[in-house]
C-alpha cells in the first residue's frame, strides 16, 4: 500500500516550489502520493511566533549568505534551473491560497498549482494582483472567474484558515514541512528522509 505525504504548502516560500519539484520525483519513484495542504504561511508565523528567515537570521553575519549557498547547491542538484527568485518577493498569497483551495472544490487543483508556481518562481510574476492572476490563469487554460468567485466563498475562506491552525496544531511552524504518517519533517534539507520513510 502506498504511502502518503503530506505537504504543508503556500506558494509564497521558494523552498515550497523546489521541493514540490523533487517530490514529484519522490512519488515516482516510491508510488508515495504526495498531498499539498494549502495554508497560510503568514497565518503558521502568528500563530507559532515564527519569522522569515530573512528578519529571524539576516542580522546573523555569514547567515543568509550561507542559506543561500545550500540553495544553490540544491538547485543544481537537482536541475532545477528554471527557479528565479522572484523580484516582487515577498508576495501576498491570500488571493492565490484561497485559489488553490476553491481549484480542489473544482477539481483543478494540479494544473492551478502548476501555473501559480511557475508564474510565482520561474516567471517573477506579481502573484498579488488580481489581473496578473487572472491571465496567469486564463493561459492554463482554467476557468478564472470560476476560481475568482469560488475563492470568495466563506466555506473556502474558512477551510484555509482552519487548515492552517490544524497545521500549527500538529507541529508545523513553517513551510516547507512534511509528514509520512506521523513523522514530521521541516525543510526541504530532510527530503531524502522523507523518501526513505516513504519508501519503506
Amino acid at each position: 500500500m502506498s504511502k502518503t505525504i503530506d505537504f504543508i504548502f503556500d506558494f509564497g516560500s521558494p523552498n515550497a516550489y523546489l521541493a514540490d519539484a523533487v517530490l514529484k520525483d519522490i512519488a515516482a519513484r516510491t508510488g508515495a502520493n504526495i498531498h499539498r495542504i494549502p495554508c497560510l504561511l503568514g497565518g503558521i508565523f502568528k500563530l507559532t511566533g515564527n519569522q522569515a528567515p530573512m528578519l529571524a537570521f539576516g542580522p546573523i553575519k555569514g547567515k543568509m549568505d550561507y542559506e543561500m549557498l545550500e540553495t544553490r547547491r540544491f538547485i543544481a542538484r537537482h536541475g532545477l534551473t528554471r527557479f528565479r527568485f522572484n523580484p516582487h518577493f515577498p508576495v501576498n498569497t491570500l488571493a492565490i491560497m484561497r485559489g488553490m483551495v476553491a481549484a480542489e472544490d473544482l477539481g483543478v487543483v494540479e494544473p492551478y498549482v502548476d501555473a501559480v508556481l511557475r508564474a510565482m518562481w520561474e516567471d517573477g510574476l506579481k502573484m498579488d494582483d488580481a489581473e496578473v492572476i487572472a491571465q496567469v490563469l486564463s493561459a492554463a487554460g482554467l476557468d478564472a472567474p470560476a476560481i475568482f468567485a469560488a475563492s470568495q466563498t466563506q466555506a473556502v475562506k474558512d477551510r484555509l484558515a482552519a487548515n492552517t491552525q490544524a497545521a500549527v496544531d500538529r507541529g508545523a511552524f513553517g513551510v516547507p514541512t512534511f509528514y509520512v504518517g506521523q513523522e514530521m519533517f521541516f525543510g526541504k534539507e530532510r527530503l531524502r528522509q522523507v523518501e526513505e520513510l516513504a519508501a519503506e
